[in-house]
């Protein structure tokens, strides 16, 4: 009897390893992802300001990195990221790969120099052994950039009332949200010149009118460029499940996307003399109650159904 308990209790060992254990690179990227090891404090991971339930991305404006540290910038959601490029709201990393390392060292962030990251994960037996059995190798810079990577680019969404509605499936969407698509494409509104292809995004840098240079500061893109012309300019971020991913724009100044509409319907009326605006918002659309409304539902429609409450 006790021979076959100890048989039934190593079984059982066996079968939660064998469920817990990574055994592909994107396995052990999620379980960088959401380790606390990459911090040099191992209070914070990766998943604490990108937050899975709310699309990889934050409800705060500016999330704390250690020891309550408050950088910049609004932490974006990560999911969608596989086919692009030029990460981070100013492209300073032009891989996933690349941006692996930026927020693990960023003082105001993880504070941990990728040197040291990579000594703590070689001597934890846990991962040194995962990486040897999936890479062939011991942990070193690129192969934990590469897990990570790995990861990130399987975080991809289509399984929205929007897409739904344009495979023809069934037509999903509400009236308002179609108006409010035909609004999104239409040569007034633009919106569609910068938010486009399947993501919603051409992964380009444009200037919407948030810098001022006095009450907002952030140069963006300029910080990596130098050059004149990119003063003001930020990543066109995503719009898949954009209504989880609040508060908005690069600063996440924004709390609402409605907010967010009332910013493009008319951005002078928040910024009295934006520096470098792109010439596409030069003219206010002046949206009516009915188009933003419209908008909005549009927006909606781009939601991930995992992530729609069940009702």
């Amino acid at each position: 009897m006790q021979i076959r308990i100890a048989f039934l209790f190593i079984s059982l060992i066996i079968l939660v390893a064998a469920i817990t254990e990574p055994v592909t690179k994107v396995q052990l990227g999620e379980k960088l992802f959401h380790d606390p090891i990459l911090s040099r404090d191992s209070t914070l991971s990766c998943a604490s300001c990108h937050k899975p339930q709310f699309a990889f991305a934050d409800t705060v404006a500016i999330t704390p990195g250690i020891e309550g540290r408050i950088g910049r910038r609004n932490a974006p959601s990560i999911m969608n990221m596989a086919f692009r490029s030029n990460f981070f709201f100013d492209g300073r990393a032009a891989t996933l790969r690349d941006q692996v390392h930026f927020p693990i060292e960023d003082p105001m962030e993880m504070d941990l120099e990728y040197s040291i990251a990579i000594e703590r994960i070689n001597n934890h037996p846990y991962y040194k052994d995962a990486f040897l059995k999936i890479y062939g190798e011991a942990p070193n810079a690129d192969n934990i950039a590469d897990a990570i990577a790995s990861f990130e680019e399987s975080l991809e969404t289509s399984d929205t009332e929007f897409d739904a509605w344009m495979a023809d499936k069934e037509n999903t969407m509400t009236e308002a949200a179609i108006r409010g698509k035909d609004i999104f494409i239409s040569d007034r509104a633009k919106c569609f010149d910068c938010h486009f292809g399947p993501d919603f995004t051409a992964d380009e840098f444009r200037n919407i009118g948030l810098y001022d240079g006095i009450s907002y500061k952030d140069a963006g893109r300029y910080e990596v460029t130098k050059n004149p012309a990119d003063l003001g300019k930020f990543k066109v971020p995503g719009l898949r499940n954009v209504a989880i991913t609040a508060p908005y724009m690069h600063d996440g100044s924004f709390k609402t996307l409605r907010d967010v509409i009332d910013y493009y319907s008319n951005p002078y009326e928040f910024v009295a003399n934006p520096i470098n605006i792109d010439t596409l918002l030069a003219r206010p659309l002046n949206l009516s109650e009915q188009e933003k409304q419209d908008l909005e539902a549009f927006l909606l429609s781009l939601t991930d159904k995992r992530f729609i409450p069940k009702s």
